[in-house]
């Protein structure tokens, strides 16, 4: 199994070098010339949707909860949909219309250059948590296949993907995501069923594990975490999933705005699907596996498992868990990349750069962001920790000035900054005082985008109306 990933992960890198002999400028580099069709832009959405959370993620939430696991990954395709059809269409026509490569370059339009800069800050260092936990679970995948430590998984995944991202950002991505979501889809499609008639099918697995002491009885129920359980992920995923620069900026890359409903809508309505797949084998898992200390290993454990699995679809699922750790982490890191890059480095050291420097400069950002990505990863451990301080950074800092930024001219550069600046500390107080558990139903996460909204609100009350690019004081998308 080793030899195949390894080879399955040569392949990618050979296929993303020959893609990037196409790439010659900075514009191919950061949104693919914007030619993505309708096949290449929901490929590379679900390739960076399909990551280390939806998958060792998922099947780690579901051992433990079970099927109420649904909500990590249905949050992920409910705020794909909300990005395919209301924030999605208006952004784009934005970054068409002038020309727009990063969320900080939107940001700049519509507010001014501090934004635009404390943005990518912000961005950069939540981004650097979510990298580490795809290069987690690539960790955790070559410990359970090889036998290799941890942290040289880690770092092989950080070197494949800093490699062929960095050869052809956008473009090269988009194609080599093709071959990855081809792997996962048939892997997943062969992997339930089969691993279901492993343990005899729906109703034994549901006869084994309701018959244990151990097991809560709300393990079958999707409502099973409860309310507040539902809204801790809801809050702070389902905006996340259209807020994200990451994927805002491979949106820009679309051949046109029909092309950005039909992808990003269809990929929404797949991960909505999908989403019982890897709960579903984490529950197997614990049929197979009752007593594992480190349920992160749910999922690489039931793949190796050749009572479960025959040795070859073990191993193309494997190659599918790694190809979708790999594709998330070369979103993440064209995310951080590129605005480190162009949001921060560009209008604050260079602003003249050339094209050509441009496209030279990303890339040495890049293969810095991949290193520290790697320290990162071998200091958390912990894929779901990661994620979820990536995800609470982003939410309570962007949500606000970016969707009431692109419905409304009346806010200002005031009141975007005030909310980012604010959101973060109250945030943190809020998850202090509560020990994480926050007030009832309301999350910390959802009290940090009421803190930022409150705040944004306060100070757009007491300012004069906003700049626009057209001048006569029309909202954005108008």
């Amino acid at each position: 199994m080793a030899t195949f990933i390894l080879l399955y992960a040569a392949a990618l890198v050979a296929l993303g070098f020959y893609v990037s002999r196409r790439v010659k400028e900075a514009g191919a580099f950061y949104v693919a010339g914007r030619k993505l069709s309708t096949p290449l832009l929901f490929a590379t959405f679900l390739a960076a949707n399909l990551g280390a959370g939806t998958t060792v993620g998922a099947a780690e939430f579901g051992y433990v909860s079970g099927l109420s696991a649904w909500w990590w990954v249905g949050s992920a395709g409910l705020g794909s949909l909300l990005l395919a059809f209301f924030v999605g269409p208006r952004i784009y026509r934005l970054a068409a219309q002038h020309n727009l490569y990063t969320v900080g370059d939107y940001l700049e339009l519509r507010y001014n250059r501090a934004v635009r800069l404390l943005m990518a800050s912000v961005l950069w260092l939540a981004s650097l948590s979510i990298l580490a936990g795809q290069l987690i679970a690539i960790g955790i995948v070559m410990q359970v296949v090889a036998g290799v430590p941890q942290a040289w998984g880690c770092l092989l995944g950080g070197v494949i993907v800093t490699v062929y991202f960095t050869a052809g950002g956008l473009l090269s991505t988009a194609w080599v995501n093709v071959a990855q979501v081809a792997v996962k889809a048939v892997g997943f499609c062969l992997a339930v069923p089969w691993a279901l008639g492993a343990v005899g099918g729906w109703d034994v697995l549901h006869a084994t594990l309701t018959a244990r002491p151990s097991v809560d009885p709300a393990y079958f129920s999707i409502t099973g975490i409860g309310l507040e359980g539902i809204l801790r992920y809801a809050v702070i995923l389902v905006p996340a999933f259209f807020v994200s620069p990451g994927l805002l900026q491979k949106l820009y890359g679309a051949r046109d705005e029909p092309t950005v409903r039909r992808a990003v809508g269809a990929q929404g309505v797949f991960l909505l699907l999908y989403s019982f797949m890897p709960v579903i084998l984490g529950m197997v898992a614990l049929v197979r596996f009752p007593d594992l200390e480190a349920t992160g290993l749910a999922l690489p454990q039931l793949l190796a498992d050749t009572g479960v699995l025959p040795a070859w679809l073990g191993g193309l699922m494997l190659a599918a868990i790694f190809s979708a750790e790999v594709s998330s982490a070369d979103a993440v890191l064209f995310m951080i990349s590129t605005s480190v890059a162009r949001d921060w480095v560009q209008p604050v050291l260079r602003p003249s750069i050339s094209d050509e420097s441009l496209l030279r400069l990303t890339r040495v950002v890049a293969v810095l962001s991949g290193a520290a990505g790697v320290i990162l990863a071998i200091q958390l451990q912990s894929v779901l920790a990661a994620l979820e301080i990536f995800y609470s950074l982003l939410v309570v800092t962007l949500f606000v000035p970016l969707v009431v930024g692109l419905y409304s001219s009346r806010p200002t550069a005031g009141a975007a900054l005030a909310s980012m600046v604010s959101s973060v500390p109250f945030t943190f107080a809020v998850y202090r005082m509560t020990a994480g558990q926050g007030w009832g139903i309301l999350t910390p996460a959802a009290l940090g985008i009421i803190g930022s909204a409150l705040i944004f609100a306060l100070f757009s009350a007491r300012s004069p109306r906003a700049k626009t690019t057209n001048g006569e004081g029309q909202g954005f998308g108008r």
